[in-house]
């Protein structure tokens, strides 16, 4: 009785230290979701009005648009860059992720993969990791970007990609990854980077009457590449946010999940307690009476 007792002190002793730590990360993790939470919401209002802008302006230009960027062809060689997170403990964020890009990789390029054709770029150790030890096509050159989160790091991979795509050593290049929407809401993607991608017009709506100064050739081929790392940092930043979102809550649900644990165990060294106590006034009164006798 007394090493079942103990053996619940030390798993009650266990699972607080285990609530400390999950409380503590949950603190952490609501701290930096304040921060990229701003960030993300004062990015996204931009970047969006700038991709609504280029896509009109590619939808409604007739001919050559003086850059390669726009022009669709035959899809041979695929680039997902795919947004995962430096560290786990967030619950199935990452699993959500490396889910959704094997699935698109499947669904929707099954011919280039079994041509070996489908290049990965993971942004975020965990996708590296996971798409290194199954033997997918990965490149780590990107996989450190959250260790120091900024525009010119991400400028760098965007503009990576870009160069990639005009030398067609990529016909389509695609980003997977999480929008952030509120702490315990995130939304799985897979975003059209290149070639960049049209509106399609709606029956009987006007066309978009631009103005261009200097001419639309040369200013098209100065926009496009500036709205493009924009694009991919708007990104970036939505998964930097989601990654703590989700940590934040999983953590919380962890903590909850301890007290529940706690309550469990504390009724049974209770119990086991008052068992033991019983045990021993019995033996008592058992003894006394033996003497009496």
């Amino acid at each position: 009785m007394a090493g079942q007792l103990k053996e619940v002190r030390n798993r009650i002793k266990s699972i607080q230290n285990s609530q400390q730590i999950t409380k503590a990360m949950k603190m952490v993790s609501a701290a930096k979701l304040r921060r990229a939470q701003d960030a993300i919401i004062q990015m996204r209002p931009y970047a969006q009005k700038l991709q609504e802008l280029l896509s009109n302006i590619v939808s409604s230009s007739e001919g050559d648009l003086g850059s390669s960027l726009a022009v669709e062809r035959p899809v041979e060689k695929v680039l997902l860059i795919v947004i995962t997170s430096d560290r786990g403990l967030a619950g199935a964020y990452n699993a959500n992720l490396i889910k959704l890009a094997k699935a698109t990789i499947r669904e929707k390029y099954p011919t280039q993969s079994a041509k070996g054709n489908v290049t990965i770029w993971s942004i975020g150790k965990k996708g590296y990791e996971h798409f290194a030890k199954n033997n997918f096509k990965v490149s780590d050159t990107y996989k450190d970007i959250f260790l120091h989160l900024s525009f010119e790091g991400v400028q760098a991979a965007a503009q990576a990609a870009v160069k990639a795509f005009e030398n067609r050593e990529f016909d389509a290049v695609e980003i997977v990854y999480s929008q952030f929407r509120n702490a315990a809401t995130q939304t799985f993607v897979v975003e059209k980077f290149l070639p960049i991608p049209k509106v399609e017009k709606k029956a009987g709506a006007a066309n978009n009457d631009f103005i261009f100064e200097p001419g639309k050739e040369e200013l098209i081929a100065e926009l496009m590449p500036k709205i493009l790392n924009t694009q991919l940092f708007k990104a970036v930043l939505d998964a930097n946010a989601s990654e703590h979102g989700a940590r934040m809550t999983a953590m919380d649900k962890a903590s909850d999940n301890a007290n529940e644990l706690l309550k469990a165990l504390r009724l049974s060294y209770n119990r086991a307690r008052q068992a033991a106590i019983t045990t021993e006034l019995t033996e008592i009164v058992s003894g006394a009476a033996a003497l009496q006798g």
